[in-house]
């Protein structure tokens, strides 16, 4: 029976379908915790693979790779270093398996299957994988290890098998996706499932953006006692180890000695670096060579240029200013100051002959018709075709601007503000980002690559916001107070709430009517959006899935 045990918690950041460089994040992790005094490296779920693969686990070629990978980094394992417990796909029969695999003395020593496949939101495992069947601990150096993979530890069913099976510490890897406050009910779920079964436990979680999601670490081992001994930073890799050594007359585990807590991020902070990094990342892995954008001296283009900037740096960012008659001087001030704050090249590229052109262009069909939104809508488009033309001469990804308030209703134009590669606020509503315009002016974070101070002129947040589409046009004279719209906006999209209940909460009966409409009939153009990064439990897309064609309307519920 071993009297101690050293496990590195390794916190990495691998790519979905990049099998060799993943194996090359693997070793380096290795690597750092042999020379920590490591017996074990735990990696997060599907590490070989990257978190989600969705249907590549459908094509035997991809599995057969992953397979080769993990023998490949098996025979590693026989140099008498650290043993590795890694996540694969693992055929073991017709379907694969979502798996956890100890690689030890240069073999595959065991393999554990998740049992309970996750099967709601941005989940879909259910589809892809088998479901794994109730298994005992891993024997590893005279230690009992109970290993659960992600979704297993969310329901007791699991923990309880492993420990009426004689399990002495619990080990969870993760593929945990963030969304706000998600740390604090990790922790708590993992605290109940200690306390369900008088074990410490080793909950390792996965960093990095993969398309939407964006997984934040913040890995964490929790004692018997229920104390939080050790926690890792979380939007950054992470190779620590921490010794367990038995004690006490039942010879359980405890950890040797007190290990770093990182400070959890406060909510603006912690949504503000899930952004830098789910851009940051989908640009680096797709290898785009930066990323392009329209800068119009608003407020959202402002926020979205700054968390360029801090992903990507300013080499790698590129604005245009994009004038039409109806653009204001202040705007034209506004973006070529964000622009100089940035340290970003800004090109001016008036859309005035775009709008003669069309207006020439389209006379005939629209003979005898008033101008409408239609005229508004051609500006949007002559914008976006602008950045297009752009971003396809010189390869930079076109990143759209548009906030989730904006999504929700319908207030974006389709091949206009809409295009794009990626959006990179499509989840964060209107009111969040004036409150992270405010936090970005007075902090900036270690390791991001924009400057320090401002970003943002003052004016730029606290002028009115506007399309600037017609004359002394506001948004809000068009959607609302934004204050009431984000409130009833998120009690329909995140919390499915009736009207009724609605109204209660002390909204118009006619507004709150008003804003379900635009929210259903803006379906088909959410449904031709770039992808966003996801901060909410109810992001558009995966995470909320409605009909277009749709006839149950307000007041039905």
């Amino acid at each position: 029976m071993s009297q101690s045990i050293a496990i590195a918690i390794a916190q990495i950041n691998p790519t979905v379908g990049d099998l060799k460089g993943n194996v090359a994040r693997i070793r380096a992790a290795r690597a750092e915790a042999a020379a920590q005094g490591a017996d074990l490296v735990v990696f997060p779920e599907l590490c070989v693979a990257g978190y989600q693969p969705e249907d590549l686990v459908l094509k035997p070629a991809f599995l057969d790779a992953c397979r080769g990978a993990v023998d490949e980094l098996a025979r590693d394992t026989a140099d008498g270093g650290p043993a590795m417990l890694v996540g694969a796909p693992w055929v073991d029969g017709e379907r694969p398996f979502n798996a956890a695999l100890l690689l030890d003395g240069g073999r595959v020593a065991a393999p554990r299957h998740k049992q309970d496949l996750p099967n709601y939101g941005v989940f879909d495992d259910k589809r892809v994988f088998a479901a794994g069947k109730p298994q005992g601990p891993i024997v590893f150096r005279g230690a009992r290890l109970g290993v659960m993979i992600c979704e297993d530890m969310w329901t007791p069913d699991v923990t309880e098998t492993l420990t009426e099976s004689g399990a002495e510490l619990l080990i969870v890897p993760n593929g945990s996706p963030f969304e706000i406050d998600k740390l604090d009910q990790r922790i708590q779920l993992a605290v109940a499932r200690v306390v369900e079964s008088g074990l410490p436990l080793i909950y390792v979680n996965q960093v990095g953006g993969q398309d939407e999601i964006v997984y934040d670490g913040g890995s964490f081992v929790i004692g018997a006692d229920r104390a939080l001994l050790h926690q890792c930073a979380s939007f950054r890799d992470e190779v620590a180890t921490l010794r367990f050594v038995r004690g006490g007359e039942d010879g359980s585990f405890a950890v040797q000695a007190e290990n770093r807590i990182a400070t959890p991020l406060e909510p603006r902070a912690a949504i503000y670096a899930a952004l830098v990094l789910g851009l940051g990342d989908y640009v680096r892995k797709n290898r785009f060579p930066g990323v392009i954008l329209g800068l119009s001296g608003g407020i959202d283009s402002a926020l979205t240029a700054a968390i360029a900037v801090d992903a990507l740096g300013a080499d790698r960012v590129r604005a245009v200013m994009m004038p039409s008659p109806y653009t204001s001087r202040e705007s034209l001030e506004d973006a070529a100051e964000v622009a100089r704050l940035l340290g970003i090249r800004c090109d001016t590229i008036s859309i005035e002959p775009a709008m003669r052109a069309f207006s020439a262009m389209l006379a005939p069909a629209f003979a005898g018709a008033q101008p409408d939104i239609t005229e508004e809508n051609i500006q949007s488009r002559a914008r976006g075709l602008t950045l297009m033309a752009i971003s396809n001469k010189f390869g930079h990804m076109v990143v759209s601007t548009g906030n989730k308030s904006e999504m929700s209703v319908g207030y974006a134009t389709l091949y206009g503000d809409m295009c794009g590669g990626y959006a990179v606020l499509k989840d964060v509503y209107k009111t969040t980002v004036f409150a992270l315009c405010r936090w970005r002016n007075a902090v900036r974070a270690d390791g991001w690559l924009g400057p320090a101070g401002p970003v943002m002129p003052e004016r730029v947040i606290t002028k009115p916001p506007t399309a600037e589409l017609k004359p002394d046009q506001t948004d809000e004279a068009s959607l609302g107070p934004y204050a009431q719209l984000d409130d009833i906006l998120d009690c329909l999209v995140e919390k499915e709430m009736g009207t009724a209940a609605i109204v209660a909460r002390g909204h118009d009966e006619a507004y709150v009517r008003r804003v379900w409409r635009m929210l259903d009939l803006a379906e088909y153009k959410r449904r031709q959006a770039a992808p966003g990064v996801k901060i909410s439990r109810r992001a558009f897309g995966r995470d909320r899935r409605y009909p277009i064609t749709n006839g149950f309307r307000a007041g039905g519920a």
